[in-house]
């Protein structure tokens, strides 16, 4: 069968801008789309390729008019989706037969996609679904029963049978379809170093529940760890990349398989280092991890501190305390591990509580902020929680840089103290 995988264009919209000038807050995704090099590495019997449109954004015409497929896969996040609509209508009037969306969006809030221009929706892990229902096709089957997998009924539920997600799925006998982004490869860097930055997934999932989070949709609340020999190959694929940034919701979630893989990596002599998410409690309560996986190569870790004060966490389900916050900063400083700090704002800070946040970013010294604000995303905890409050319903701007719901401030005010925020962390970062 004849694949094209659709990485869709930088879509999202930003308020600050739109409404107020102000373009500093606006968010560009940039990154290999490793979902769809994961898929077409387990399809390497079809004739399959990738569209990057973050990096080609006006090239998807001239694809279709060179080659027509058999059958398009998209992907993409929340803010996303609805280019993801037009994508497959475009498609579809091109005269393509077949078109399937994935990815986060998709597995949260899948009757978003319950629409014409859709055939079948893949919710969670697609590796091994998606095969399976490219070979039911092929046998002319397209009113095919997989689990995890539905066919769109536009006026009607969805009728979805929910998967089961086990490490069959991850089919990591297969590895990712790197080749198929060779002519990509220059613009997937780490813009503020300028170094070229590789994707290896090592995990999927995660085991915590915070409220905010959309991870859940992905493996259906479980964490699956990948065999240590496929991660090693990934990397090894990779052998020209400096960086390789594990692209897993908390690398440290199963602690023994982490100790595993640190020891590994070590011993292995690739000579890569890695950038990886971490939960503060995870770095305080073993500090000899943070330490081994410093001498294999750990540059940098992501850490979700999310917020400054024990009573915002609780409110976040977030399950920590701001004074492991801290310890874990002092930790990381000491092994020389450069700290990425992500933090949330909340659409009801005040003039005092952006002041709060500035002087903590500084006096703790996390090397790089990073600053989103409060979004309830579909398919999340938080979105059942908030949605009566929901002022903003256009998905193109659930970019996590926007306010979808009410400020506390005068909105001017509050993306000006955002935009002051943003710029105060790039001057400082010192990756």
């Amino acid at each position: 069968m004849d694949i094209l995988l659709i990485n869709p264009p930088n879509s999202g919209r930003s308020i600050p801008e739109d409404h107020f000038g102000i373009t500093s807050v606006k968010q560009i995704f940039r990154g290999e789309p490793l979902a769809l090099e994961e898929l077409a590495g387990n399809l390497r019997d079809h004739d399959v390729r990738i569209l990057d449109l973050k990096v080609e954004p006006d090239a998807l015409a001239d694809e279709l008019n060179n080659r027509l497929p058999d059958l398009v896969g998209i992907t993409g996040v929340t803010c996303e989706a609805q280019t993801m609509v037009k994508i497959g209508a475009e498609v579809k009037a091109a005269g393509v037969k077949t078109v399937v969306v994935g990815g986060i969006h998709a597995s949260n809030d899948p009757e978003f996609f319950n629409r014409e221009e859709i055939d079948f929706i893949v919710v969670g892990l697609g590796k091994l679904s998606f095969r399976q229902l490219v070979e039911k096709l092929e046998m002319s089957d397209d009113q095919c029963q997989i689990d995890g997998v539905c066919r769109t009924r536009p006026g009607h539920k969805l009728q979805l049978v929910k998967r089961d997600y086990a490490l069959d799925d991850l089919a990591g006998e297969q590895p990712p379809a790197y080749e198929l982004v060779a002519r990509y490869r220059s613009h997937y860097i780490l813009e503020k170093l300028q170094l070229n930055m590789g994707f290896v997934s090592t995990a999927v999932g995660c085991p915590f529940r915070c409220s905010f989070c959309c991870i859940k949709g992905q493996a259906g609340g479980r964490h699956l760890t990948k065999a240590h020999d496929q991660v090693l190959r990934d990397i090894s694929l990779l052998a020209d990349i400096p960086v390789i940034r594990l692209i897993d919701a908390n690398t440290f979630g199963n602690l023994k398989q982490a100790r595993e893989l640190g020891t590994l990596l070590r011993d292995s002599g690739l000579g890569k280092q890695f950038l990886a998410d971490v939960r503060s409690d995870t770095v305080v309560n073993h500090p000899e991890l943070m330490a081994l996986w410093k001498e294999a190569g750990l540059r940098a870790v992501i850490i979700g501190f999310e917020e400054i004060d024990d009573r915002r966490l609780s409110d976040m389900n977030k399950a920590n305390k701001a004074a492991i916050n801290l310890e874990s900063i002092r930790i990381l400083h000491d092994l020389g591990v450069t700290i990425i700090g992500d933090f949330i704002i909340s659409p009801d800070y005040s003039e005092n509580d952006f002041q709060r946040l500035a002087d903590y970013v500084e006096t703790s010294q996390i090397d790089l902020p990073m600053h989103t604000v409060l979004t309830p995303l579909p398919g999340t905890e938080f979105h059942q929680q908030v949605q009566h409050e929901i002022t903003n319903h256009d998905l193109d701007y659930y970019t996590l840089t926007n306010a979808v719901t009410r400020t506390r401030l005068p909105e001017e005010t509050f993306y000006a103290l955002y935009a002051d925020l943003l710029d105060s962390g790039h001057r400082e970062a010192k990756l």
